[in-house]
Order: C-alpha cells, then structure tokens, then sequence
C-alpha cells in the first residue's frame, strides 16, 4: 500500500508541476536550465566515481556480511558502547559526501544492523568528515571548526538513541524476523578475508571521492587571472566563486569576493591548484588519487575471484543492481529538484534571512542544510559566500550540522529504506537539534 501511495503522489506532482508551471517565464526557464546543470555536474563529477562504488559496496555488504555478525554487533541488543561508538565515528574514515553513505547505511540496514546505530552512522558518514572540519577551521575560523566535529559526533549518538527509543517496538518485532531468518550455509572465506575484501573496495571509494583541499587559480585567455573556488562543472562552462577581489576591465567597480562567474571552457586558458600550507600531502593524494583507486579495484577484484564463488559473485552483483535501481534514480531526480528550487532562492535572499542570531535565522538555516545538497568540501565557500552577505556565526553552525548529513537526494532514498515515519523523525530531529546548537553557540560566541 505504501509503495502504491508513493507512486500516486509521484504522479500527482509530476501533473501538477506540468499543469499549472508557466514554462514561457524566464525565471523558470532558467531553473529548469539550472536543474540539468546540477544534474550533469552530479553526473559527471559523483556517480561513477562515488556512487557507483557505493553500490558494489553495498552489494558487497548485503552478499558477504553474515547477518549474526551484524546483529552481534550493530543489532538492537549489541553493545551500546561498541556500537554507537564504531558508528559514529565513521565519517574519519569515510570522507565521502551524503549519497556515497546512503547504499552502505541501506546494506547494512538490510541485513539486520538496528535503527539506532543506522541513524548513527547515517548522520556521521558524511558529517564527520576530518578534511572539512580542518578546512572550516582554516577558512570559516578556529571556533567553527571546534564546533562542528563536537556536535557532529555528539548529535550522531543522540540522533541513534533517540530514533532507537521512539520505534523500539517496531525494531524489537524486526529483530525477531531476523533472527528467525535460516542459518546461511558456512562462508568460503574466514573473517578478515572478508574484511580485507571490504578495505579495498571502501578504500577505492574514499580515493575515488578524494577532495582537492586547493582553491584553484584560473587564467582567461584574455590574461585575467582569478583565485576561486569551482562550484560546478559542465561539458562547456565553469561555475566559480571569486575568492579575492577582482578588477573587471570592463566594469570600473570591482567584483567582491563571493561573487559567482560561469566562464566557458572555452575562455579558460589555464588552470592550476593554489594549495594552502600544510596541505600539500591532501592535494598530492588528490592529484594521484586515480592511481590509487586503480590499485585498490585490481586488489578487490583479484580478492573477489580467488575467494568467491561464482555463485556468490552473482549474488554480488544481483544485490548491487538491486541498490542502483532502487537508489540512483531517486538520487538523480533530488539532485535535479534542488537545482530547480535553488535557482529560485536567490543566494542574498538566504543570506537576508539567516542573519543575526535569532530562531528564526537558525531554523532557516538548518532547513536550507537539510534540503541543499552538498557535495563534499563545496559547503565551505558556499558558507564564506553567506557570511560576507550577513549570515550569523550561529546559523552558520547550524547549517553546517545539518547539511552534509541531509539533501532532498538523500532524504527520498532514506524514504525508500525506511518510510515515512523514521524519515520524517530523523530530518525532525536533525533540524532541531541544529537550529538549538546553532543559537546556543551564536551566543556563546557573540
């Protein structure tokens, strides 16, 4: 019945938005436009270096994880400690933005992992992220960064126990079914083969989604030189922020740092990274990233056909194509749904409404984060952008505790795993929990 309710309301929105949308003005014209911006930018620059390893992964997890194991360990009755601590820690490992996270929080979901350490580790994948905490400190300041990686951890506890405790009934009949679930026959393979086999494949993920720390330096053909920071890519056109000042020769005023450029590729004459101190050995993982990831596929791929079966590595790849099927498009169409609105709010209209430290301006914040998508790292120019336009110290936090953890890509594909309760509750309670920090910390901070 649920699955018949979303495909009805599905429809009923494509109908309405076709019915009653004026396609003849320019405002919609150009978000629609800026909507399959979005979408080529995500295609071209996340699905197959992020999301599609994600998929094998998650294919991987559901296939060789054996279900007692993740019972025993991220189950209803595992250990507390082990458990909240393993998943709220996992963003260190996996600097992955939001939608890599979502197929292996499904897969271990799947096979029986409880709501409570799910919730975990779907808020710390992409929020605890050691890069963009030292670079929030860098850019955006010492206090924001402390702030950040406390509350990122702090709210992926919180968040776990608090789903955990409003649908343990519901989790307590799920445990049941798992449990009453046929032993699987014996694994081919002893525990760290295993484990080895999901290393490599998650360490191709986190090199294959390896973020340049840099600003990039970009030469026109004209000769102008600018430092900015690139926000999105199309097969024709740079999207950038200015990140110092530049001098327009046609226009006697200057463009201020934070403005916003699309410059055809066809003007760029050279590109080159401007890495800050101390981060030379992150971008010199970046430059060789390909290398890597290359490394750790020939050693998964060498590992899957020495120690499965081909029984078991059709079972693999029937659960990825599972997830893709069932994840991807709902990743696409958010993705396509955020550029459209978002060319509809105006940056400086954002940036009007979350000054100052009121709850109001938290709250806006916090829900700007929630539905926004971000890719990895881009928050941080984004935020200095609506710093300089007025935003508050403290919706800054807010936005920032909310956003790499939640978008509208990956709050439809957490409606797909776990309906529209849980959802609904975790973005609740992700929001809120953002906006009070976020004042708190306004005033702490002044």
């Amino acid at each position: 019945m649920r699955k018949e309710l979303t495909s009805f309301s599905l429809l009923v929105g494509v109908f309405l938005f076709a019915y009653l949308v004026n396609f003849s003005s320019p405002t919609i014209q150009t978000a629609i436009q800026e909507a399959f911006y979005m979408l080529q930018w995500y295609a071209r620059n996340h699905t197959l270096a992020c999301v599609v390893p994600a998929m094998f992964i998650a294919g991987a997890i559901a296939t060789f994880l054996s279900k007692e194991g993740v019972l025993r360990h991220l189950g209803p009755r595992a250990n507390k400690l082990e458990a909240y601590a393993v998943a709220s820690v996992a963003g260190t490992v996996l600097a992955v933005c939001s939608c890599s996270v979502l197929p292996m929080f499904a897969g271990i979901y799947r096979i029986g992992a409880g709501l409570g350490p799910a919730s975990a580790f779907l808020y710390s994948g992409p929020a605890i992220n050691v890069m963009a905490i030292f670079l929030t400190a860098r850019v955006l300041g010492f206090d924001l960064g402390i702030a950040r990686v406390i509350g990122a951890v702090s709210f992926a506890v919180i968040i776990g126990l608090i789903m955990a405790v409003l649908f343990r009934k519901e989790e307590a009949e799920r445990e049941k079914v798992f449990l009453a679930l046929p032993e699987p026959p014996p694994a081919r393979r002893k525990g760290w083969q295993t484990a080895l086999f999901l290393a490599a494949m998650i360490a191709l993920l986190v090199f294959a989604d390896w973020s340049s720390p840099s600003r990039t330096l970009l030469e026109k053909t004209d000769g102008t030189t600018m430092e900015v920071a690139v926000l999105l890519e199309t097969t024709d056109m740079l999207r950038v922020q200015l990140e110092k000042p530049l001098q327009d020769p046609a226009n006697p005023i200057p463009w201020p740092k934070g403005k916003k450029l699309n410059i055809p590729k066809s003007e760029i004459a050279h590109l080159w990274s401007a890495t800050p101190p101390g981060y030379e050995w992150v971008q010199w993982i970046y430059e060789h990233r390909w290398y890597f990831a290359a490394g750790c596929l020939a050693a998964a791929a060498a590992m899957a056909l020495g120690w499965c079966s081909r029984q078991e590595l059709a079972e693999w790849m029937n659960q990825t194509w599972w997830f893709a099927k069932t994840i991807i498009p709902l990743l696409f169409a958010g993705v396509w749904v955020t550029g459209f609105v978002g060319a509809l709010v105006p940056e400086e209209a954002v940036g009007r409404l979350v000054g100052g430290n009121s709850l109001l301006a938290n709250f806006i914040a916090s829900l700007v984060g929630a539905m926004w998508y971000f890719a990895t790292l881009t928050e941080i120019p984004i935020l200095e952008a609506l710093i300089g336009l007025g935003m508050g110290r403290g919706p800054a936090l807010a936005l920032l505790l909310a956003g790499p953890a939640l978008s509208l890509p990956s709050i439809a594909v957490i409606y797909s795993v776990w309906g529209f309760r849980k959802t609904a509750a975790f973005t609740v309670l992700t929001v809120l929990m953002s906006t009070l920090v976020g004042m708190v910390f306004g005033w702490v901070v002044g």
